[in-house]
Order: structure tokens, then sequence, then C-alpha cells
């Protein structure tokens, strides 16, 4: 959840059949975990200006954006693919001592989250939590000196939490050779998650405090646990450090005030309570996770066929894109259980709408229900019921008279990929 502050800089041919069917390509680094990470690159897609028949579906956030869906991923948030260090850090305060051991805290989120995103990149990201500092780091003041809240970025109380962070860690940590920082707060610091949650993310923040001459520009801080009473802590708590470290790349909130009611659970950008889920194809293949090839991108007027693979499938096909204007798009992908989809209980196409002019927690993305009104097809607790059976299956239609398209499921074959027809104009 990173916070809304006013200024942007604060924080995120036509054929008659195509089949996208391509061996996905491993790009893991394998660089070790001292000295300098190589410079952060933007995030997303490599060689994308290289593709002409990708380049109309490039879709364009404004200027005013503060975290927009648009790509590529501006510069300044932290890479996405191959080796990333994760600085991690355990602190906690005067008025609210560490419970247990620092590492008891770090195993809350060890080795889950990297789990998590080498199932989500298909091994493209390699996620190495760093702990260079194994007990609680004290901070000078007391939590309810520094006045944390949800607010702007480095306002004077998080300005000089980080500063007395970095003070604390400095004696044993050379910061230039991290990509993110990750501070896990002692968990009876603050409120619980059920009344108010904490959690943030500062991202692309070039005015950042400076450590080792580098500024701490991508930073997430986890506050209390995400428990909800149903026993699910030790398998989903962990849930809440990637949904921020998402951030970190570039990612924006796809919740609303009103909650997940435009993506529900099928990214965990809108959802990070409850069961295990994926981030979207869209997400994906702007964090470099997709090949061109796997992506197709259906433009002029006339009928085209494209193959999909299940999302979670390394290979195949997994995307396409169907652009409405330079700023907004549709996106096709195939949602069904695996990997890290847990409680997809309607396999299907998902088809849902991207607009890079609408910023982080406004609804940049909307998920078009194929059973509006049913209620849904799960009970899975903190899991957003309407939109659960929102997937299109075979022999039906999505239309968009105004625009002149339609989206028809052609069928299934036995490996569960799904032919997919697509009609402009």
């Amino acid at each position: 959840m990173p916070p809304q502050p006013p200024r942007r800089h604060i924080r995120p041919r036509r054929v008659a059949a195509l089949t996208l069917v391509t061996v996905l390509t491993m790009a893991v680094s394998t660089s070790a975990g001292t000295g300098h990470p190589p410079a952060p690159t933007t995030a997303g897609p490599v060689g994308l200006a290289r593709s002409a028949a990708l380049s109309p579906c490039l879709i364009h956030g404004g200027l005013d954006v503060q975290m927009t869906e648009g790509v590529p991923t501006p510069h300044g948030y932290s890479r996405s693919t191959g080796t990333v260090h994760a600085l991690t850090l355990m602190v906690d305060f005067s008025d609210a001592p560490g419970q247990g051991s620092a590492m008891d805290r770090f195993h809350e989120f060890f080795p889950q989250t990297q789990e998590w995103f080498r199932t989500a990149s298909y091994g493209r990201l390699d996620y190495r939590p760093e702990t260079p500092v194994t007990g609680w780091l004290r901070m000078p003041k007391s939590f309810r000196q520094y006045g944390i809240e949800r607010g702007a970025p480095f306002d004077p109380g998080y300005r000089q939490l980080v500063q007395d962070i970095v003070a604390a860690a400095d004696p044993t940590v050379d910061f230039r050779s991290y990509d993110l920082l990750n501070v896990l707060v002692t968990p009876n610091a603050g409120p619980s998650a059920l009344d108010t949650v904490l959690s943030v993310t500062f991202a692309g923040n070039g005015e950042a405090p400076v450590a080792d001459g580098v500024p701490v520009a991508n930073a997430s801080f986890v506050y209390s646990r995400q428990d909800d009473g149903s026993g699910s802590y030790d398998r989903t708590g962990y849930r809440v450090l990637p949904h921020e470290n998402g951030h970190t790349f570039g990612l924006p909130d796809l919740y609303t005030q009103e909650g997940g009611g435009t993506v529900g659970h099928w990214d965990i950008m809108s959802e990070d309570w409850g069961a295990n889920n994926d981030l979207l194809g869209w997400h994906k293949w702007k964090l470099g996770w997709l090949d061109g090839g796997q992506v197709g991108c259906a433009t002029t007027d006339g009928t085209v066929e494209y193959t999909l693979s299940p999302l979670y499938k390394p290979g195949g096909g997994k995307l396409i894109l169907v652009p409405i204007d330079v700023r907004t798009a549709y996106a096709l992908e195939v949602r069904a259980q695996g990997g890290n989809d847990e409680v997809v209980c309607r396999p299907g196409l998902l088809i849902y709408k991207v607009d890079a002019t609408v910023d982080t927690g406004r609804g940049p993305v909307t998920v078009y229900d194929s059973t509006r009104g049913s209620g849904g097809c799960t009970r899975s607790p903190n899991v957003h019921t309407e939109l659960s059976d929102a997937p299109f299956v075979p022999g039906e239609t999505f239309k968009d008279p105004k625009h002149a398209i339609a989206v028809h499921v052609v069928g299934t074959d036995a490996d569960g990929n799904y032919r997919v027809r697509i009609t402009r104009g």
C-alpha cells in the first residue's frame, strides 16, 4: 500500500490465425550477494522498442499519474529481473520491544516471499533477502515519538525513522549493495492490522534519505500481522510483503477505497489477505517476466485467433492486448488453479481493462465479470466473492459495441490451453 502524496516523484497486420506457443527463456542472474549490484534500470519487458508488432499496445500514462500502469515502467524503481538483493532489517522501540527473536520475525516472511516471486516470475526474479543484522535494531526514540502514520513519504517522522535506521545499521551494512529495503517492524508497534493498516512502501523516491552515497529510494515497511483470526496467518501472513515489494518494482495498488471491487483476488496488488494469488499477466509483462513472443497485440479490423496457456504455467502464449487508444487497452489471459493461484473456482479467460491515466489506489484496472450478480463461486476467507467467477468459458463472448470489439472463447484442449477469437470493426 503506497501512500497517496501529491507529487509524482514520491513514493510509483491482420492474420487468419496466430498461435502463441513459445519456449520461455530463463534469464536469472547469478551475481554474488556482496559488492555493488548493477545500477537500477527501467523495469519491464526487454527490447520493447524493437517490437513493432507490440508497439500499438504500449499504452502510456500521463505526467500527472504518480504510479502508472503504462509501459515502460519509469526509472527509479528497483529492477525486477535477475538477482535482486533485498536488505531486510528488523526494528523495535523502547515502548514496543521486539517480541521473541528478530529472526523469528524474519521467518514470518521468508522463504515464502522469495518462493512466491520465483513462482510468479517463472524463475526470472532471483529474490534474495539478506539480513546482515540478525538482531533487533533498537531505535533511539519511542514508536509514539516518531508519529508514524500512512502519510507522505519522508515527512518529518518517517524521515527521522529512516535516518535512525540507517545510523543503527551503517556500521554493519553497506547500503550500496542492495536493490531495495525491507523494514520489518515489531508487530506490537502501532495498532492491529484489523484496525489500521500501517504497512507502506515508498518507491521511486529521489528525495529519500541517503545512505552510503545512495538514496534509500525503494523501501517497504511492514508493521502489524495481517491476521484475520481464521488461523491461516502461518500460511498467508507473509503476502503483505510481496504486495509491498510490488510497489518497489513500480506496480500500483489495484484496490480502491471501497476495497478490491474492481479486480478482486486476481492480483496480489488488489488483495493480499487470505489465500495465495498471483499477478495479472499485464503486470508480469511490465516486470519483464514474459517475452514479446508470449504477448499478442490485436489492432487491425478483422478477426484473429490466439492460443493461450494458463498463466501459472511457464512457457506458451500468456497475454493478448486489444488497445482502445494510446492510454487504455483490454488484456486477456487464462487463469486456472495452480502455482500461486490457490482458489480459482471457475477457470477461464480473464478479461480486464488497463487504464494508464488512473492513478494507484483509484482503480487503474477493471475486471469484467462474465457472471454478473451471481455472488461468485468461492467462500474462501478474504477473497472478493463476486469476481471469483469472472472468467469467460468456452462459448461465451465479451462485447464492447462502442469500440466494435468482440472476444469469443472458442474452446479448450486437453492441456488446458484456450483458443480465443477477437473481432474488430
